[in-house]
């Protein structure tokens, strides 16, 4: 730490009590009360270097009374300092008191104005030549300006400082001014500066931070890694005041001036996310997105938030998204789906804008003869679109799997999850990000099983989402027996798990399941219209939905698994279709014969597979649309 002297006289003042006074030989003619303390001293060394004493005096007159220093920046600690200047005394000067001494010497009117060589100006030579040029001087230099802010920002020390420390910071990306690396650091954690600056207040922070961007010389990682940092040392101690200034006397008033103080550092903490995609974590930027949710952050922090953690949802965990819902209100749900929605959508956007191909490319229009560069750098193109259609692809995927354990972590802890907002979550996801619907189901089990009471209409609107088709076995043979699924979801469950043990024994389910109706198998397909009946259909309204479904199966049952066999079955569909809600009975009790026959062990049922699969076809028809 560097340290300035002034003067060299001995230290002539001396303190009784409240007062402090110069043992001289001469008697005091000027006395001034500073912060409660009484100065008893000489008009003539101050006032030949105070131009703000010389005109209070001038209105004061000789009237011999003590003049009054209210509200005197640095207090008497500080007019001290600058009365020994005055008279010659010995003073030092160190990064502690600078600050204090130069907004006593400006208040003072401590100029060159006044005499040459004055204190004001000493100062200011002393932090531009020494103390702003060490990084630790500098940082105790910009802390101490929090205690004068405004007196600061008008004499501009406040700027000197942050330029000065953004300077050091970029000038030795390896350690501080001096050389100095920090023991313990690596190329993985955060730059050498990131915890000093991590000691500021926010207003500061910011500023250094905007002033180290500003110089383009950073990496976003390491920004990133800074404002991790920051977040680090004090969100915690955010959270924590927020809550202890609820329960303490005047908690309103008191949790309303937190909040407001944390509101700020979350929202200047996002305004300094830098631009590169991975310089911070997706779940370091839900964890922001949560604390600005509680804290009822602006609009255009959220939404910043909302595209940044879209940009990389993929690399997400379902209890990053697990956003608390704000303000918290009785009989409301525990988390913020709606702010999962948002993301969602965000991402697919990205998604599809990543995946579109570009307009305008060039052709073959007009049979011009192309050069070899022209077609490579096609052939580059087509294959770099390839390349990111495959990332893209894999990135939904991922991010599928995210939000179906999302579901089911919502439906098992907050029951009271709203019915369309699970919905509108699962129906984020394209279908193609589902390969499989094991843990969708999963989910969709839970909710059913935490709201008994839902009614079947409901049952149906939720389930719609599910693609019996893509459940494993495993998951298959647990919804065939669930009671709480609506009756057409089973029977199409029994079907497709039926033509699964025929593939396997007839080497043809991939050809039925292929050909099923429904292109996709969802139970959106099941409960939605068919199409309207031909005139040969429309003759056969006298036969029973049984006597139907066999006709239309006996293709099945001589074992025509072609093509043009099942178009031929498929014919009689729509007549068992219209008939379906008249035989409800009849289906449950039919469920119910197969769900016992599924709960025998998997050697027994691909022995018997091809047989029962014969069976199926002449009750099971989930849609009435004719095969292509």
């Amino acid at each position: 730490m560097r340290v300035m002297k002034l003067g060299n006289r001995p230290d002539t003042f001396f303190s009784s009590g409240p007062v402090r006074s110069v043992s001289t030989d001469l008697a005091t003619d000027m006395q001034i009360l500073v912060d409660g303390c009484l100065f008893r001293l000489h008009k003539f060394p101050l006032l030949s270097k105070c131009m703000w004493l010389q005109a209070l005096c001038v209105e004061s007159g000789d009237g011999g009374g003590a003049v009054e220093l209210p509200a005197f920046p640095g207090g008497a600690e500080a007019f001290e300092a600058c009365a020994k200047f005055c008279y010659g005394v010995a003073v030092t000067i160190g990064p502690h008191n600078v600050v204090a001494v130069r907004c006593a010497a400006a208040r003072l009117g401590m100029s060159e104005a006044a005499d040459r060589g004055n204190l004001a100006a000493k100062l200011d030579a002393f932090l531009s030549s020494c103390l702003l040029r060490r990084w630790k001087d500098a940082l105790a230099v910009l802390h101490s300006t929090r205690r004068y802010a405004a007196l600061c920002e008008e004499l501009g020390v406040t700027s000197r400082c942050v330029d000065a420390v953004a300077a050091l910071a970029v000038a030795d990306p390896s350690g501080d001014a001096s050389g100095a690396v920090p023991a313990g650091s690596s190329s993985s954690s955060p730059p050498w500066w990131a915890r000093d600056i991590s000691e500021l207040g926010v207003d500061l922070f910011w500023r250094v931070m905007v002033a180290v961007k500003a110089t383009g010389t950073v990496r976003g990682k390491a920004i990133g890694d800074a404002l991790k940092a920051y977040a680090r040392r004090w969100l915690p101690i955010a959270a924590k005041n927020h809550h202890a200034a609820e329960r303490t006397a005047g908690g309103a008033a008191n949790a309303e001036r937190a909040t407001k103080n944390h509101r700020l550092l979350v929202e200047k903490i996002v305004s300094l996310l830098p631009a590169e995609r991975n310089a911070v974590s997706c779940g370091f930027l839900l964890k922001l997105l949560k604390a600005a949710n509680i804290l009822g952050a602006s609009p255009a922090s959220k939404a910043e938030l909302t595209r940044r953690v879209a940009s990389q949802l993929e690399d997400a965990n379902v209890s990053d998204l697990l956003i608390p819902a704000a303000p918290p209100c009785a009989g409301g749900a525990l988390y913020d789906v709606d702010a999962v929605v948002a993301i969602l959508e965000e991402f697919a956007l990205r998604q599809a804008a990543a995946s579109g191909r570009p307009e305008g490319s060039p052709g073959r229009a007009g049979r011009h003869r192309r050069s070899m560069s022209a077609e490579s750098g096609e052939l580059e193109g087509a294959r770099r679109s390839t390349s990111m259609a495959a990332v893209s692809h894999g990135a939904m995927v991922r991010v599928g799997k995210l939000v179906d354990g999302f579901l089911a972590v919502v439906a098992t802890k907050d029951a009271r999850t709203p019915l369309d907002k699970m919905i509108a979550v699962a129906e984020a996801v394209p279908d193609y990000a589902r390969p499989e619907h094991d843990d969708l189901y999963r989910a969709i089990d839970t909710y059913l099983r935490a709201h008994p009471e839902m009614d079947k209409s409901s049952r149906k609107k939720l389930c719609r989402v599910l693609n019996c088709r893509k459940l494993s076995e495993k998951a298959s043979m647990h919804a065939a027996q669930n009671e709480l699924l609506p009756l057409r979801v089973v029977v199409q469950v029994l079907f497709f798990e039926n033509a699964r043990a025929a593939g396997l024994s007839s080497g043809h389910g991939n050809r039925v399941a292929a050909r099923f109706p429904g292109d996709g198998g969802d139970v959106s397909a099941l409960l939605g219209t068919g199409r309207p009946r031909t005139t040969e259909e429309n003759g056969k309204d006298g036969q029973s939905p049984a006597a139907a479904a066999a006709a239309a199966g006996s293709v099945a049952a001589d074992g025509d698994w072609s093509v043009e066999g099942l178009r031929r079955a498929a014919s009689r569909v729509a007549t068992l279709k219209m008939r379906l809600e008249e035989e409800d009975a009849g289906d449950e009790a039919f469920v119910h014969r197969t769900r016992a026959g599924l709960a025998r062990s998997a050697s027994s049922r691909v022995t018997a597979a091809a047989g029962r699969s014969k069976r199926m076809l002449t009750r099971l028809w989930p849609t009435s649309r004719t095969f292509t």
